[in-house]
């Protein structure tokens, strides 16, 4: 039986497949939001589900989409690979598109950048930045951001500033130092001991979508650069065009010691990592023959991956991926930020090219300050859940809260949508805020739903 010929025989057994042999408890959340669907298609920014309904896809595999889904140019480049027997992870070897790749990533990088190190994820190029850093520095100690996001593997986890994804996986790994997203006395106050081997941060924090000010990175690389410590720009969700610039960092002209890429890297297809650093880190890291493997890893650059990596970027570049996203985040965002003035429970609309979000807080009128506070007794963020539920049930919009227990909705379309796509966003995001404004209304009974739900969740744990 052909895989195709199975997926049909089985389409509607997903859920309960993954109830019994993965998580359930991803399947419950699933069904309590409504977003139980049996998904056949996809293409471009576009879903489709059993019933021929057609979606707008705004959380693109948590940005792993930047094409769209399905793009031919990617899927053209795996063909010509899968099909021509290329000799294929030798490792005692040096792949020839695995040094393409790499070429095309350092011309596409800012100045200083010289060297690159495969991966599977994003989370693997952390763990490989930190060790760089360690070696490379002679230092032990990394610092990092609260409420940044860098992965959940052991060493990644303990640069999270996330309590959520840390609990009960402890004790995380030594000499990590946590300071507030933004402020500058507390970075050199961890810097000025000259004992940090690394600076981790996302240029932009991808839970909350929190930008920085205009002088944060900027000064913060300079304070690294004068305490000897390396600044590692985590770009694994902002990098590739996402923002509107071809890397984050350029927003600021900050030039990092280190870049972690992934996510969008191949198309969505293969997955695939990529650590960019300067040459003198690399040389110190690999600095004799026999540390010539010293770090690795078994399937970093293996043929599909490094494939996708070259079509994704030749994408990029003939359709102006990059312009576009600049182009039409501009245009959503400046569209979205009258109801800022229109609606009191939206406190901001921001971001930077398609990366985005909508910021909810605490009302002033009674009777709407009294229903929200309902809901955050509940449970902390479920507030949001009144937008991004009927988006997706009411305007077929996938969209997602931007981080746990907090009320903010995050937007990661693809870079590829049309004007049709922006005014769909636009039209849907409108009708939801507004009706989220209505009291009584259909968003609060589903509001009073979610809340009993949760209490009686939390009435349960404390049996």
């Amino acid at each position: 039986m052909s895989i195709l010929e199975l997926i049909e025989q089985r389409l509607k057994e997903n859920f309960a497949l993954h109830e019994q042999y993965l998580n359930p408890q991803m399947v419950k959340v699933l069904r309590t939001i409504g977003y139980d669907r049996h998904y056949v298609k996809a293409e471009g920014p576009y879903l489709f589900d059993d019933r021929g309904e057609l979606y707008l896809d705004l959380l693109s595999g948590f940005g792993v989409f930047g094409l769209g889904r399905n793009h031919p140019k990617i899927i053209q480049a795996l063909q010509e690979v899968l099909t021509a027997e290329l000799p294929n992870l030798v490792q005692l070897d040096a792949s020839l598109l695995a040094g393409l790749l790499a070429e095309r990533l350092i011309e596409n990088a800012p100045p200083g950048m010289e060297r690159v190190f495969f991966a599977n994820s994003g989370t693997e190029t952390v763990e490989a930045a930190i060790k760089f850093s360690r070696y490379a520095t002679g230092r032990s100690k990394i610092v990092y951001c609260q409420g940044g996001y860098h992965g959940l593997t052991l060493g990644s986890l303990s640069a999270t500033g996330e309590s959520h994804y840390r609990e009960g996986f402890g004790p995380l790994l030594p000499n990590f130092l946590e300071i507030p997203f933004g402020d500058l006395t507390a970075l050199e106050q961890a810097l000025v001991g000259k004992d940090v081997a690394a600076f981790i941060t996302e240029p932009i924090q991808g839970h909350g979508v929190r930008i920085p000010d205009a002088s944060y990175l900027p000064t913060a690389a300079e304070l690294c650069r004068r305490y000897g410590t390396l600044f590692i720009a985590d770009e694994v969700q902002t990098g590739l065009g996402r923002t509107g610039k071809f890397w984050a960092v350029e927003h600021w002209a900050v030039e990092p010691d280190i870049i972690c890429v992934a996510k969008a890297l191949s198309g969505g297809f293969v997955p695939v990592g990529a650590v960019l650093c300067r040459g003198w880190i690399f040389d110190k890291v690999f600095n004799r023959m026999d540390r010539a493997v010293v770090h690795g890893n078994t399937f970093g650059k293996n043929n599909l991956a490094m494939a996708a990596g070259i079509a994704t970027l030749e994408v990029i570049k003939d359709e102006r991926l990059v312009e576009c996203s600049d182009l039409m985040g501009r245009r959503i965002i400046a569209e979205l930020e009258p109801l800022v003035e229109q609606y009191e429970c939206l406190k901001e609309v921001r971001g930077l090219g398609m990366m985005m979000a909508l910021e909810f807080a605490e009302p002033k009128s009674w009777s709407l300050k009294a229903a929200w506070k309902m809901l955050e007794t509940a449970n902390k963020g479920l507030f949001s859940q009144l937008i991004v539920v009927p988006l997706f049930t009411r305007h077929h919009i996938l969209s997602q809260v931007a981080g746990h227990g907090m009320n903010v909705v995050k937007f990661l379309p693809p870079l590829t949508l049309t004007d049709k796509d922006c005014c769909w966003i636009v039209e849907a995001v409108r009708d939801v805020v507004a009706d989220a404004h209505r009291i009584p209304g259909a968003s609060w009974e589903f509001g009073k739903t979610l809340a009993n739900q949760a209490l009686r969740r939390k009435a349960e744990r404390k049996i």
